[in-house]
C-alpha cells in the first residue's frame, strides 16, 4: 500500500514534534498554519501520526489532478463525464496488518473546541450501495463519537441519505466503510455532484489515470477505495441521537440535530498509517465542499451564455456563499442573466459578481478592482429579498430565506474605451 505521505511534497510538510493533544492544541497549530501542511509526529495518548492541509489550497488540488489552478472547473467536469471503471482490487488483509474489532480509542481523533458535542471524525468518506440498485455512493460525511464503535453521522438529502431511508423502510441497517486517509484526489471525487446513477470512485479513477485500488472489505460487502484507515460497519434503521454542536463552514455553530447512528463492527490499518483531521472552517473544508460545485455553477451559466470563461466560490465567503463569474461579454445585459443562472445554480449562493474577462477571479484585489471602476449602483447591482439562501447562513430566515444580491461588474459598451487598462498594454 503507498503511504498517504509519499504523495504529498515533502517540501510543502510541517512537521510538528512537540508533544500536542488532540483537544484543542492542535486546532490552535493549524490556525497559524492554514496553507500549509501539517504532520503532528508526537501524538498525546497515541502511538497514530496526524495529517492536516493536504487540500487546504487550490495549487495542491490543481497538483493532485495533474492541471493548473485556473483548470480546475475542466478537470472536474471531464472527471465527472468520463468515469473509469475500476479494475485493481485487493482483500483487506493483503494491504493491512491490523486487523481488529473496531476501537475508536486507537485513533486519534480531534476535539476542536471546547463547545463541540465531542471528538469528530472530520474526513472520513463513507461508501455504502443502493440496497436496490447496487449503485456505489462515496461521500464525505463529519461524524461524532459516541463511544469505542459508535458514530453518529450528519447526513443531508442526497445519495447516501437517499440510500439509508430505502433500508430504513426496508426494515433493514445499511452497511457502509469509512475510509479515512484518502490521497487528494480521491477525497476531491467523493465530493463531486454527480447523478445517483454514478459511482464517485469511477471519477476518483479518471483523476489517478486508472490506477485507483480497491478494498474488500471484512464484515460488510462493500469495495472501499485505499485508505489510511478503514472502518467497516451499518447505519442503523429507526435509531437516532443528538448530534452537534459542530462548527461549519462559517466559522459558526450548526444546528444541533436528531441524525442516525453507525455501529462499527472492523477496523483497519498498517502500523505506520495516518489519521487525516479536517480543520473544521479551514480552507481545507471550504475547498473540499465548495470547489466541486464551481462546475455546477459553471455549466448552468454555460447554458445561459456560451463564452463563460471560469467560476470561482470564494474563500471569502466560505466557498459557499460568494461567487465570481468571469465571462466574455457579447451583448448588454449578459452579466445579469449570468447572475441569475449562476443564483439558481447553487441555491446557497448569497452573493454573485459577474467580470469581464481581463479580471482574475482567483485574486480578490483584482475583483475589487472591477467593483470599484465598473459597478454603477443603481443600474448594476440587483437586489432579490426572500430567496431560498443557506441554513449556514447566520442572517438567513427560519423559514430559510434569504437576501441575495448580483453585482455586474462588467464594462459596459457605451463607453468601453473608458475603461482600457494602462498596466494591462503594458503586460502585452
Amino acid at each position: 500500500m503507498t503511504n498517504l505521505i509519499s504523495q504529498i511534497n515533502n517540501d510543502d510538510i510541517i512537521e510538528i514534534t512537540d508533544e500536542v493533544s488532540t483537544e484543542y492544541e492542535m486546532t490552535r497549530i493549524l490556525k497559524k498554519h492554514p496553507k500549509d501542511t501539517v504532520v503532528f509526529s508526537n501524538v498525546k495518548d497515541s502511538d497514530m501520526k496526524i495529517i492536516s492541509g493536504i487540500c487546504n489550497t487550490r495549487e495542491k488540488i490543481a497538483q493532485s489532478i495533474n492541471c493548473e489552478v485556473d483548470e480546475i472547473t475542466e478537470r472536474i467536469i471531464d472527471a465527472t463525464n468520463n468515469p473509469t471503471k475500476i479494475d485493481t482490487i485487493k482483500s483487506y488483509d493483503e494491504v493491512y496488518s491490523n486487523n481488529i474489532s473496531a476501537n475508536l480509542s486507537k485513533i486519534p481523533i480531534l476535539k476542536y473546541y471546547p463547545e463541540d458535542k465531542g471528538k469528530y471524525i472530520t474526513a472520513g468518506v463513507v461508501i455504502a450501495k443502493d440496497p436496490e440498485t447496487g449503485v456505489t455512493n462515496a461521500s464525505i460525511h463529519r461524524m461524532l463519537v459516541n463511544s469505542d464503535d459508535e458514530l453518529g453521522i450528519r447526513i443531508v438529502p442526497r445519495q447516501l441519505y437517499t440510500y439509508y431511508k430505502k433500508a430504513e423502510e426496508l426494515g433493514q441497517p445499511l452497511d457502509i466503510a469509512i475510509a479515512i486517509g484518502l490521497k487528494p484526489s480521491t477525497l476531491l471525487a467523493s465530493t463531486c455532484s454527480i447523478p445517483i446513477s454514478e459511482n464517485e470512485l469511477e471519477v476518483a479513477n479518471t483523476f489517478s489515470n486508472g490506477e485507483l485500488t480497491l478494498i474488500e472489505c471484512e464484515d460488510v460487502d462493500i469495495l472501499a477505495p485505499e485508505c489510511e484507515i478503514l472502518l467497516e460497519g451499518q447505519i442503523l434503521p429507526d435509531k437516532r441521537a443528538t448530534e452537534g454542536p459542530f462548527v461549519d463552514l462559517t466559522d459558526t455553530y450548526d444546528k444541533v440535530r436528531e441524525e442516525p447512528i453507525i455501529k462499527l463492527s472492523r477496523m483497519h490499518y498498517n502500523d505506520d498509517a495516518y489519521y487525516h483531521a479536517i480543520l473544521p472552517a479551514g480552507n481545507e473544508h471550504k475547498l473540499l465542499q465548495g470547489l466541486p460545485q464551481e462546475p455546477r455553477i459553471y455549466n448552468s451559466v454555460k447554458n445561459t451564455l456560451p463564452t463563460v470563461q471560469n467560476v470561482v466560490l470564494t474563500e471569502g465567503g466560505c466557498c459557499w456563499l460568494h461567487a465570481v463569474v468571469s465571462i466574455k461579454k457579447q451583448t448588454e445585459g449578459d452579466a445579469k442573466n449570468v447572475m441569475m443562472a449562476a443564483l439558481s445554480a447553487h441555491p446557497s449562493l448569497k452573493h454573485c459578481v459577474i467580470v469581464d474577462e481581463d479580471i482574475d477571479i482567483f485574486d480578490p484585489v483584482d475583483v475589487e478592482y472591477a467593483i470599484a471602476t465598473r459597478v454603477k449602483g443603481d443600474d448594476d447591482i440587483i437586489i432579490i429579498p426572500k430567496a431560498r439562501g443557506s441554513s449556514l447562513d447566520p442572517v438567513a430566515q427560519i423559514d430559510g430565506t434569504t437576501t441575495k444580491i448580483g453585482v455586474d461588474a462588467t464594462k459596459s459598451f457605451h463607453n468601453i474605451e473608458d475603461y482600457k487598462r494602462v498596466s494591462k498594454t503594458l503586460e502585452d
